[in-house]
C-alpha cells in the first residue's frame, strides 16, 4: 500500500529539511502551509501518518493526539520538538503518540528514522489488509489433479506467478479463478504485498472509478473526506478485478491508461499518483462475444491477456471430483470437529455424476452441509441436497466422464458401459483399450472387450498421464488423468 504522510509545521526551515527526506515513490506527502489549516486537513484528508512540530499541535496536546489517533485510519503521530524534555516527550508518549523526534539531530538520523517509522506503518497496513486471508493459505502445490488440462493450467500457472504479468482467468462461476489467482500471487515476488480484489459486477457504476483510483474531498456529492482506492492499497501487490467484463466502457478506458502508464489519478484529483500494481482480471462471460457486440473494449482485452487461463468447469473433469469430495471432507471434520469414515458407494457415485452448475463451490458447500447434517460415520445418498440424490447419475454412461477428443476411437458399447462399473479407460496410440487400475496398465483389444475378458498386464504406470509402453515402444495415453470410481470391470 501506498503510506500517506501529512506534515504540518509552523516552521518553514523544518518543512524544508522534512520534505526531501520523504521523496520517494510510494509515500505521499501532504503539507499545507498556514498550520491553522491543521483540523480542516484532519477532517478532509486520508492519511497514515501525521508528522507535526509541537508548536503546531493543538493544545491540550493529549486531547489532539487522541482525536487523530480516533480517526477512521487510525493514524500515528510523529511530533518534532526543539528542545530534548524527556518528561513532557514521556507524557506525549502516553498520549499515543509513536515517536517524538528532536529537531537538533542530524538530517541523516532524522531521515532513518522516519524511514523505519514508515516502513512500521506500511507493515502495520499489511496485516490489516491481509488478516482475512490469514487464516486460509492459498498454494498451487495444494492442487492435486488427475486432469491433464488442470496439470497443464498449474504449470502455466507456476511459471507466470514470479513475474509482473497481467493475467485473464476465464471459466464458469465458481471454478476458482479468485482461488488460483491468490495461488499465484502468494507463489510470486509480490506475496508480502497484499492481494486487494473487487468485483466489478458488484459495486454501482457511479461508485466503482472512486472504489479503484480513489477520490478527493468535494469530488462529488456526499465526498466528505478524501478516500483511497484499491490501486494505492493494491501498491506492491496485486489487484484482482473480478466479473472485468461488468466493467463501464469509460472505465475501461481508464483502466487500460493506468495499465500502460502505471499512474492513476483521484477523482476529483489534480496529481498523477505513481503505483506499482500486479493487475489479474477474471471474468465468466465470453469477452469474444463481448468485443463483438461492442460491450468491451479490445485494447483492453489484448492489454489484460497476454497471458491467458481457461479453468476447466467441473462437469469436464469428473476423474477429479473424488479427490476434491475427499479433501474437503477432512478439512470440514477438522473445522466442524466431527470424525467421518468416508462416503457411501452410491453417495460418491451420485456426486461423480451430478453436473455441477456452480463448480466447485458448490461442491464444497455440499460437502460441508453433509458434514453437518450426517447422522452415522459415513454420509449416505440422504445426507446430500435431492437435486444430487434424486437425479438419474447411476445410468450415466462412461462418455460423460471422458474428454470429447478422448472420444472418437473407442467403440460406442464402451463409451455406453456405466460409470458405476467403469474403472478407468483410454486408448494407446495402437488402438489397444487401457484400463488403468491402481498402478497397473492393462490393456485388451476393443473387440474382445467383454464380461470376464482376460486383461493382459502391459506395465507398471504412476497416477496417469502419459508412459512409454515398453513392448512396442510407443507413448500410452491414460485417460485425462485416469478415471477412478467404485465397482467392477465390466460391460453391458
Amino acid at each position: 500500500m501506498i503510506v500517506r504522510v501529512l506534515l504540518v509545521t509552523t516552521d518553514p526551515g523544518l518543512r524544508k529539511r522534512i520534505r526531501p527526506l520523504l521523496n520517494q515513490v510510494d509515500i505521499l506527502v501532504s503539507a499545507p502551509r498556514k498550520s491553522g489549516e491543521f483540523w480542516r486537513f484532519l477532517s478532509t484528508e486520508t492519511f497514515d501518518l501525521l508528522l507535526v512540530n509541537d508548536v503546531a499541535l493543538p493544545k491540550p496536546e493529549a486531547e489532539s493526539i487522541g482525536a487523530v489517533r480516533n480517526l477512521p485510519e487510525r493514524p500515528d503521530v510523529v511530533v518534532f520538538r526543539e528542545k530534548e524534555d524527556s518528561q513532557d516527550g514521556t507524557a506525549l508518549l502516553a498520549a499515543g503518540c509513536l515517536a517524538v523526534i528532536p529537531t537538533g539531530l542530524p538530517d541523516a538520523m532524522i531521515g532513518e528514522a522516519l524511514a523505519t517509522l514508515i516502513e512500521r506503518r506500511r507493515e502495520e497496513g499489511l496485516r490489516y489488509l491481509n488478516a482475512a486471508d490469514q487464516q486460509t493459505k492459498h498454494s498451487l502445490r495444494d492442487i492435486v489433479s488427475r486432469s491433464l488440462a488442470m496439470q497443464a493450467i498449474v504449470e502455466i500457472a507456476r511459471r507466470v506467478a514470479g513475474t509482473d504479468t497481467t493475467l485473464l482467468l476465464l471459466g464458469e462461476t465458481g471454478v476458482g479463478k479468485e482461488w488460483l489467482a491468490r495461488a499465484i500471487h502468494e507463489e510470486g515476488s509480490r506475496s508480502s504485498g497484499p492481494f486487494i480484489a473487487i468485483n466489478c459486477g458488484a459495486i454501482p457504476e457511479t461508485l466503482l472509478e472512486s472504489e479503484l483510483f480513489g477520490h478527493e474531498e468535494g469530488a462529488f456529492t456526499g465526498a466528505n473526506r478524501a478516500h483511497r482506492g484499491h490501486f494505492e492499497l493494491a501498491h506492491r501487490g496485486t489487484l484482482f478485478l473480478d466479473e472485468i467484463a461488468d466493467m463501464p466502457l469509460h472505465l475501461q478506458a481508464k483502466l487500460l491508461r493506468v495499465l500502460q502508464e502505471r499512474k492513476i489519478k483521484r477523482v476529483g484529483g489534480e496529481h498523477e499518483i505513481e503505483t506499482d500494481v500486479r493487475v489479474m482480471a477474471a471474468t465468466n462471460r465470453d469477452l469474444e462475444l463481448e468485443m463483438q457486440s461492442r460491450q468491451f473494449r479490445p485494447d483492453l482485452y489484448y492489454r489484460i491477456g497476454v497471458v491467458t487461463i481457461t479453468l476447466p468447469p467441473l462437469r469436464d473433469r469428473r476423474e477429479d471430483i473424488a479427490e476434491l469430495v475427499r479433501d474437503q471432507l477432512a478439512y470440514f471434520q477438522r473445522r466442524i470437529g466431527r470424525h467421518l469414515t468416508g462416503l457411501e458407494p452410491e453417495a460418491m457415485e451420485m456426486l461423480i455424476g451430478y453436473d455441477w452448475p456452480g463448480n466447485v463451490r458448490e461442491l464444497i458447500n455440499v460437502i460441508e452441509r453433509a458434514v453437518l447434517l450426517c447422522q452415522s460415520n459415513k454420509i449416505r445418498l440422504a445426507d446430500l441436497p435431492a437435486v444430487i440424490s434424486n437425479q438419474a447419475g447411476h445410468s450415466l454412461p462412461l462418455q460423460t466422464a471422458l474428454n470429447p477428443l478422448e472420444t472418437d476411437t473407442i467403440p460406442q458399447r464402451l463409451l455406453q458401459m456405466p460409470l458405476k462399473q467403469a474403472r478407468a479407460l483410454a486408448l494407446s496410440s495402437n488402438g489397444q483399450v487401457l484400463v488403468a487400475e491402481g498402478i497397473h496398465l492393462y490393456s485388451i483389444s476393443p473387440e474382445e472387450f467383454e464380461v470376464g475378458s482376460q486383461l493382459r498386464l502391459e506395465h507398471r504406470v504412476g497416477r496417469g498421464g502419459l508412459a512409454a509402453d515398453p513392448a512396442t515402444g510407443r507413448t500410452l495415453w491414460v485417460s485425462s488423468a485416469a478415471f477412478f470410481v467404485e465397482g467392477e470391470l465390466a460391460a453391458r
